[in-house]
């Protein structure tokens, strides 16, 4: 299993570096040249800035079983395809079962924001999802152990 980082505003590279040492498994770092993100103990893989240019990327390195973290739905629903798991930021995995209301709430909002609609941002990144994350992360490497 290898471990790929969607690193555009990833805020859990630190700790998946980390717990990807701590069990021995590889660790890629895929960004474009605006998120230039390198960590001792991954590899990074620097992709030229473009739409989706790094998602793409990431997809085509993806092998059956490896594991990415992202928080983009269509990167996940892709990644799901290649039989990957994924999880996001925190702690959340996507699978065959959530993807598609994710994708279709994904729809909707940009159908509101086109609109002229305002929705509320993210809230401010707590140390408990922080915490989440790092819980599902080591019970999936745990797993392949």
């Amino acid at each position: 299993m290898k471990v790929f980082i969607d690193a555009d505003a990833c805020p859990v590279v630190n700790e998946t570096v980390m717990l990807c040492r701590e069990f021995e498994k590889e660790c890629i770092i895929i960004c474009d040249t605006s998120h230039r993100i390198e960590k001792d103990g991954a590899q990074t893989i620097v992709v030229e800035k473009g739409s989706d240019s790094a998602d793409f990327k990431l997809v085509n390195m993806l092998g059956k079983g490896d594991l990415a973290v992202t928080q983009d739905y269509a990167l996940a629903a892709m990644a799901l395809s290649r039989g990957a798991r994924i999880i996001n930021q925190n702690g959340m995995e996507y699978t065959d079962k959530n993807i598609d209301s994710l994708l279709m709430s994904r729809f909707i909002a940009k159908k509101i924001r086109n609109s002229g609609g305002r929705l509320k941002g993210p809230s401010k990144r707590t140390k408990e999802q922080t915490e989440s994350f790092v819980k599902k992360l080591r019970e999936i490497l745990e797993e392949q152990k």
